[in-house]
């Protein structure tokens, strides 16, 4: 997807890495994003956590995240879309929590 405001997408990222601390960091993203949001940003968090750890299936996965199956296929995809650096990244993140 083509962003409509590249330069502040961009200005947002290098506001992240300017942060700090984690507290830093929440309050930031506390103010930027609505509860919906961040829990939104938790659960793909935790589906792409899921997604890669490939120990339970999908219907599985929607019912302890209390998700539908079209999110998990859309986070599904999402990472097939990822090259093999890109995927190993992710899993080096998702280790580290």
């Amino acid at each position: 997807m083509e962003l409509t405001h590249p330069r502040g997408w961009q200005q947002f990222l290098n506001m992240c890495l300017a942060l700090k601390e984690r507290t830093e960091l929440d309050g930031f993203l506390g103010f930027l994003l609505t509860a919906e949001e961040r829990e939104q940003i938790a659960t793909r968090i935790l589906l792409t956590k899921a997604l890669l750890e490939k120990k339970k299936p999908q219907r599985e996965i929607a019912k302890e995240l209390k998700i539908s199956i079209a999110k998990i296929t859309r986070g599904s995809n999402a990472l097939k879309m990822l090259d093999e650096k890109q995927i190993a990244m992710l899993k080096q993140l998702m280790n580290a929590l």
